[in-house]
């Protein structure tokens, strides 16, 4: 079927045949036409890797989600798919972290997926996120400001830990060509409330803003987003590429501490020396939350003008100061 082969064609069964694979199912739509297509392929090529499903209960709709978990085992065991099952109180943990609800609920969410794919050697988890969801997300990157690596939206592929990588198989698939899916085989799914809560913002993206940008300014809105994350992707990739080499050529770690050589990086643009920072601070070690766009800029002025003596203090207890041709950054600790 159609889904199928756009399944094994994003996620090539000879990756995931002979190794174990976890697939995030909450019991919707996309995720039960996942766990139907991959359970499909895997009758088909067989191999000697087994396919685990796992469910995360947010602790937001008790009975809802009690209901939920009791209908995806019963559909586990029929297909003789073992489930693992995770619960967290989302609402306390958001209030604790200060990072709002949705924010709180996905880093529970995948650091079960986490846990659970080390805990079963799993090499992959899969996780069902469309073509829509993608351009939901790029829009809500938009909307909220971001640069070109946000605009190219949720990857393909990422690691998400040492052992274990993320895949999206389903990222060309439309979440109509979904129910076409599910109807054709007969399967039924769950309906979660909550994706109508107009509180989360992913919601009235999806049903309020999209349905007017689409009715209002451009039908094909959704291709033009796509458009927009696959051609974003393509320039970060080469941003990436050059930065990299950049980071390579004048900067130096020493006790934790960062050196750049300003004269090596005389005459680069000024986004090439930030995601060289960038780089840098990743290879430290240091907290970049709180380095916004204009903190990238003024340690990249820092780096690109002559401004002997200067210094700059910059989030997370980090100092920069010019010493002649050279950038000496350090954090405290």
């Amino acid at each position: 079927m159609q889904l199928e082969t756009a399944l094994t064609g994003a996620w090539p069964a000879a990756e995931w045949r002979d190794v174990h694979a976890l697939l995030a199912v909450s019991g919707g739509a996309d995720s039960v036409a996942m766990l139907r297509a991959a359970w499909a392929a895997k009758q088909r090529f067989g191999g000697e890797g087994r396919l685990y499903a796992a469910h995360f209960n947010h602790g937001l709709r008790p009975a809802d989600a009690s209901a939920d978990e009791t209908w995806l085992a019963a559909l586990c065991n029929r297909l003789e798919v073992p489930l693992e099952i995770g619960r967290c109180d989302v609402t306390a943990l958001a209030a604790e972290q200060g990072d709002g609800l949705e924010a709180a609920a996905r880093v529970a969410r995948y650091e079960f997926l986490r846990g659970s794919a080390e805990r079963l050697g799993t090499r992959f988890v899969a996780v069902a996120h469309t073509a829509d969801d993608q351009v939901e997300t790029v829009l809500h990157r938009l909307l909220r400001g971001t640069g070109v690596a946000g605009l190219a939206g949720m990857p393909r592929v990422r690691p998400l830990s040492p052992t274990v990588t993320l895949v999206r198989p389903m990222l060309s698939v439309r979440r109509a060509d979904v129910l076409k899916y599910l109807a054709a085989i007969d399967q039924d799914y769950r309906t979660d409330a909550s994706n109508a809560d107009p509180r989360f913002t992913r919601n009235r993206l999806r049903h309020d803003l999209l349905p007017r940008l689409r009715a209002e300014y451009n039908v094909d809105v959704d291709q033009a987003l796509v458009r927009l994350a696959t051609q974003a992707d393509e320039s970060q990739q080469l941003i990436a590429r050059l930065a990299h080499a950049l980071y390579v050529r004048g900067m130096k770690m020493s006790a934790g501490n960062i050196s750049v050589d300003c004269s090596a990086l005389a005459g680069d643009l000024p986004i090439l020396v930030r995601e060289a920072c960038k780089t840098a601070w990743g290879v430290v070690g240091w907290p970049q939350q709180n380095m916004g766009f204009e903190a990238w800029c003024q340690l990249a002025a820092l780096i690109s003008q002559d401004a002997d003596g200067r210094s700059l203090n910059l989030p997370g207890g980090v100092n920069a100061r010019r010493l002649g041709d050279r950038v000496e950054i350090s954090r405290s600790t």
